[in-house]
Formats: C-alpha cells, structure tokens, sequence
C-alpha cells in the first residue's frame, strides 16, 4: 500500500498532491473499522497466488448502501501490467461486488487517454456511459474522463 499510495504515476487520478508517511498509512489501517459499511469503502491488495507478490490494489470506495454503488479503483505496478492480472482482479471484485453484497452497479471514472484501462473494464462488462470534459489535471494541461458503469 506504501508503495502504490506514494507512486506519483497514481496521483492524477487519486488527487493526491503529497505522499503518505508509514505512520499516516499505519492509523489509517487502525481506525478502519474493516466494515464496507461503516467505511464506505473497501481495499483489497492483488497479491499473486503462487508466490505472494504484492501487484497493485483494487478498491471500491463512494459506496452508497441506498443506491446500491460504489465507484471501483484499480492500479498495478508497473511489471505486472499487461499480463491478465488486472482483468482477473476485476473480474473477482465484480463477482464479490454483485453476488454477495447485492450491488446494482459499479462504475468506474477513467482517463479518456488511458486505453488498457478502457479496454480492461470494457472487457469485464462495463459499458461507457458519460464523459467529463477536463476533469483532471495532467502536468500542465487536462483530460476528459470517460465513465464506465456495469449495471445488473
């Protein structure tokens, strides 16, 4: 978590403009009350079965217990990318999401310029079904973002 929080390469789509102590991550984790419901939000690391590594995370957060939503996150580390882990992560979540908490819809706010993104939600059933204009600051300039959902 350490690692992925304070990755600049994150922050665009986080909003974080400064990184994350040991110490802030550790209180964080302790004042978690490990309850969706209670947090609105849920962290899962992607960790690879066969030797444990630490890939990246998924998350849902803005969770809205009345509508049945919640907005999902997912970043990998650089080396893992391009190799299905994304997909597979995704594809679980959804299926946690959906079959045992009884979502109605996720939904996702992704970079118009960031195709694997587009193409990994896409590929696990979310639909485009919104654009913000110049939503999120890039360097000197901003992008639109694209909104995906998956509605059930």
């Amino acid at each position: 978590m350490y690692v992925m929080e304070n990755d600049p390469a994150f922050w665009d789509i986080s909003c974080l403009t400064v990184p994350y102590s040991r110490y802030i991550l550790k209180e964080y984790i302790e004042n978690s009350q490990s309850d969706m419901y209670a947090d609105k939000q849920i962290r899962l690391m992607i960790i690879r079965r066969d030797d444990e590594v630490t890939l990246g995370t998924i998350d849902i957060t803005d969770y809205a217990p009345l509508h049945g939503r919640g907005a999902v996150g997912i970043g990998l580390l650089e080396p893992y990318r391009g190799m299905g882990y994304a997909a597979d992560a995704l594809a679980l979540l959804c299926e946690y999401a959906f079959e045992f908490l009884r979502f109605k819809q996720l939904y996702a706010h992704i970079p118009a310029d960031n195709e694997a993104s587009l193409k990994l939600f896409a590929g696990n059933g979310f639909e485009q079904s919104g654009l913000l204009k110049s939503w999120l600051v890039s360097g000197q300039s901003y992008k639109d973002v694209v909104i995906m959902q998956r509605i059930v």
